[in-house]
């Protein structure tokens, strides 16, 4: 294994191994969720969705060491550390509950700080790599994740009050602000969902949340969608537009025509009443979580009329609006290009 990575390769390492396990994770209770509760509500398969969440740390931790080219020990022992540091395994009366998706920032940190850790120790160890990594990785690197977990889940709360703040704003501006928000924190290692519960956002504020996200999905799949393949493509909208963290990371540029684009459907939030409640923000198009509650909110329930608004204000003004500001961005004022949208995957 090669020892020298600089610092931009060890970043985007860390980067692209979060990215790519965000989307794993999330791709079957994005896709199979909402189907599920509705053909068969007490099925186990709603348990395993769950659980898939919750393994977000130990799938983001593998891909972390996957990224270094570390052996199949190695990159084991960053899952182990990262999925104990993440938080969403939490110990009860004796027993062992997992919930939720832990702390992605979190999870970044005790993966980098573990893959740093082996870098050092190298092909020292030789024969000896299975006794030593695993239990150093998850005793040491693991257990100071977990000790800097509420420290660091103290970045979340900070932003959910800036958040909080923009409720008092005038309903138009604050669904503008809102959707932007969104839109950058939903390619950013910060969970959406986490804010949005954390200020306890509904109505048009978690409607104007979802449809940023659903800006950002839409448009970074419109983007790259000529460099990237359909399949990537479709994972920004079908799962979470996080696994692009890395190319926003790289070039912040690329976010440009993504704001535009919420800016936009963050007004029509407030122009068509799209409502929400805390635990659909955060979602966007994801599982259809977004739409369906709206519908189910919005006076007058499945109709019609409400389908039809659902259809527009989630998938046609974001879909048409990704592809106007791609032309604007790439042809009339060129400050991108669909190269700059390349992921590494």
């Amino acid at each position: 294994m090669e020892n020298k990575v600089t610092a931009k390769q060890f970043a985007m390492n860390v980067l692209n191994g979060l990215a790519l396990g965000t989307v794993v994770v999330l791709i079957p209770g994005a896709l199979l969720t909402e189907l599920t509760k509705a053909i068969a509500p007490g099925s186990p398969l709603l348990g395993a969705l769950s659980m898939s969440n919750s393994m977000l740390g130990l799938v983001c931790g593998i891909m972390v060491g996957l990224n270094f080219k570390f052996n199949p020990i190695q990159s084991a022992s960053i899952g182990l550390a990262s999925m104990y540091a993440s938080g969403a395994v939490q110990f009860v009366d004796g027993s062992m509950v997992m919930q939720g998706t832990g702390d992605v920032i979190n999870v970044g940190l005790t993966a980098a700080l573990a893959a740093f850790v082996i870098l050092l120790i190298g092909n020292k160890l030789k024969s000896y790599t299975i006794i030593v990594i695993p239990p150093l990785t998850l005793a040491l690197v693991g257990t100071l994740g977990r000790w800097m977990l509420p420290y660091v889940k103290e970045i979340t709360v900070l932003i959910g009050q800036g958040v909080a703040s923009l409720l008092t704003l005038q309903p138009i501006i604050m669904c503008i602000l809102i959707a932007i928000i969104f839109s950058i924190l939903i390619v950013s290692p910060i969970t959406t969902v986490g804010i949005a519960l954390a200020v306890g956002l509904s109505g048009i504020g978690s409607g104007a949340g979802n449809l940023g996200i659903c800006a950002c999905g839409f448009g970074l799949a419109i983007m790259g969608w000529n460099v990237n393949g359909s399949g990537t493509s479709l994972a920004h909208f079908i799962g979470s537009p996080k696994m692009s963290m890395p190319v926003v990371v790289k070039n912040p540029k690329t976010m440009i025509p993504i704001i535009c684009n919420a800016a936009i459907c963050g007004m029509t939030a407030a122009l068509f009443n799209i409502q929400g409640t805390p635990m659909s923000a955060g979602f966007g198009f994801s599982g259809l979580v977004g739409p369906i509650n709206y519908i189910n909110l919005v006076e007058g329930g499945f109709s019609f009329r409400h389908i039809l608004i659902a259809i527009i204000t989630f998938v046609v003004i974001p879909v048409s609006l990704g592809f106007a500001f791609k032309y604007l961005f790439t042809r009339v004022v060129p400050l991108v290009t669909e190269e700059d949208y390349r992921l590494e995957l």
